[in-house]
């Protein structure tokens, strides 16, 4: 005769999921994961802290927490943040304090980080409550990448080439991850990344 509890442990039961979504800046992943965000139920998003400046049409503690470098090195100091890197000169990190409040509401976790971020926590065992899901996501080729940055009409051309050429470096990594999401079409991202939340969900884990 099984027990409730017996199922509880095979899905690992007392810790969070946290999906771990990485890829070049530009691929669409913010626009993946908010619309993900809204057909799956208890997942909530990280706000990382960043120096980068505000971008028109982004909301203060919605996209980010954006702190002035004097603030960034008070966290990094006080061993706030589980993971912090420099991208295209501007800081990045997440902080124990948000994923305690997501895992503290009983809800999963989503991360949009830097795969320098994504390697701190695999080597560090950063999240030590947490199951994390690394994914990857990208554009179908370099071309399309491309064009999404210049719509976005954010950034100079130089910089553009820049973070092209940090995408060219990031694409080494996809084996050190477990899934590959390719945004060609939204919808097709999306069905796929809430198809891996799902499948994720009712994995049976080790318990060793």
């Amino acid at each position: 005769m099984w027990s409730s509890q017996q199922l509880k442990a095979a899905r690992g039961a007392g810790r969070g999921l946290m999906f771990v979504v990485c890829g070049p800046s530009g691929a669409g992943k913010t626009s993946v994961i908010n619309r993900v965000m809204e057909c799956v139920e208890s997942l909530s998003f990280s706000v990382s802290h960043t120096t980068r400046r505000q971008r028109e049409g982004e909301i203060h503690g919605v996209d980010y927490y954006y702190v002035d470098d004097t603030e960034f090195q008070t966290l990094v100091d006080g061993g706030k943040l589980v993971e912090h890197v420099i991208y295209q000169g501007d800081q990045y990190g997440t902080s124990r304090g948000e994923i305690s409040r997501v895992f503290g509401a009983g809800r999963d976790l989503v991360l949009n980080i830097d795969v320098q971020g994504a390697r701190l926590l695999q080597g560090k065992g950063a999240v030590p409550e947490a199951t994390a899901v690394y994914i990857f996501l990208t554009t179908p080729d370099r071309e399309r990448l491309r064009e999404r940055l210049e719509e976005r009409g954010t950034e100079s051309q130089e910089v553009i080439e820049k973070r092209l050429a940090t995408a060219e470096e990031e694409m080494k990594s996809l084996t050190e991850f477990d899934y590959l999401v390719v945004n060609d079409e939204l919808d097709q991202a999306v069905r796929e990344l809430v198809a891996i939340v799902t499948a994720e969900r009712v994995r049976i884990r080790s318990q060793g």
